[in-house]
């Protein structure tokens, strides 16, 4: 049974940062790209970043780029999304996502807030 925990979320000021993680299981992590997505209220789920099986290609939606960081540990079967200069804008829920088997975690609540 393929299973994906995210953990990480959180209430941080503007500018501040967080580290998301998802620890997979269930699957051969090590031949799968990996996807991290988000759902601001009232909002579509939209694309945030993916990254290839051995984490040597990444990309990342124009919002994030620069900001944010995609990463992968194949030895502990878990992608990370590392989130600097949080902005407003960043508020959703995030979700870990593996394309090839269109599996979804739980979510993770981000709230950037003042």
């Amino acid at each position: 049974q393929v299973q994906l925990v995210e953990s990480g979320g959180g209430l941080v000021q503007p500018g501040g940062s967080l580290r998301l993680s998802c620890k997979t299981s269930g699957f051969t992590f090590s031949l799968r790209g990996m996807s991290w997505y988000r759902q601001a209220p009232g909002k579509g789920r939209e694309l945030v970043a993916n990254i290839w099986t051995q984490g040597d290609v990444t990309n990342y939606a124009a919002a994030v780029k620069g900001r944010f960081t995609i990463s992968r540990d194949n030895a502990e079967k878990t992608v990370f999304l590392q989130m600097n200069n949080l902005q407003f804008s960043d508020t959703a829920v995030y979700y870990c996502y593996v394309p090839g088997l269109a599996t979804w975690g739980q979510g993770t609540q981000v709230t950037v807030s003042s």
